[in-house]
């Protein structure tokens, strides 16, 4: 699953990275989604000529393109994964983010940059300092083992995609926030592997002062947030079957 706004430049290499094989070989079928999120460039015909499905949303915001793609996944999904169409993340690693998926040992996975290898240039030093201060608030008022909270590189068991979607409310940059912390209040177990950074293809769109104040307040009022029902882990341990998207 691929949310995308002007990424005519970094889509191809992304789509063409997805390891399909690799993933055949575990037993998965491979879908390729990417949300166009109101682009006006060639994002779409691109992602088009690579044999990807794709799905427009019109209102733009990241947090909008990511609940669109939730609910276009197809009904026998098993896994989802999720990646930038910037080709910051490879998304030749999804095996790696997909393993503790498929031997049980969580439900989640964020992919970390600061666990992982870091590309040069392509994190800047004030964007690095502040990750680590929200990852070190989430750790320590959430007792989440998650080592990038702002990652945009997720593997989910669909059961908690499923579950979460109803409860996610930003349409911008705060998502990754917003999952995180309340996938934790919703009992899911989260963890972090390593992931390679690299520069990104094309221009960056998140505004470090604005969305860095939303994020903020979304770590802070989701500290309060509960739902009316909270699932357990082992609810849905087990459910992974041979569809990935």
């Amino acid at each position: 699953m691929i949310p995308c706004h002007n990424e005519e430049k970094g889509i191809g290499q992304v789509i063409d990275m997805v390891p399909v094989q690799s993933l055949e070989k575990l037993g998965f079928t491979t879908e390729i989604l990417v949300i166009n999120n109101h682009s006006t460039d060639r994002t779409e015909e691109v992602a088009r000529e690579k044999n990807a499905r794709v799905i427009y949303e019109p209102k733009k915001g990241k947090g909008n393109a990511i609940k669109a793609g939730f609910n276009s996944l197809s009904t026998d999904t098993s896994l989802v994964v999720m990646l930038d169409g910037d080709n910051t993340y490879n998304s030749a690693e999804i095996p790696r983010l997909i393993e503790p998926l498929i031997s049980g040992f969580c439900d989640v996975i964020v992919g970390s940059r600061l666990g992982g290898k870091i590309k040069k240039d392509s994190f800047k030093f004030s964007n690095r300092v502040a990750n680590w201060m929200y990852t070190f608030l989430v750790r320590q008022f959430y007792n989440a083992n998650v080592t990038d909270v702002l990652s945009g590189y997720f593997a989910w068991k669909k059961v908690v995609v499923d579950q979460l979607k109803p409860h996610l409310q930003t349409d911008g940059f705060a998502i990754e926030m917003e999952m995180i912390t309340k996938m934790v209040k919703l009992g899911f177990e989260i963890y972090s592997v390593p992931i390679t950074y690299d520069q990104r293809a094309g221009e960056t769109k998140i505004n470090p002062v604005s969305d860095g104040w939303r994020i903020f307040k979304m770590l802070l009022n989701n500290l309060f947030w509960t739902a009316k029902e909270k699932y357990r882990p082992e609810n849905v341990a087990g459910n992974v079957g041979s569809a990935l998207s």
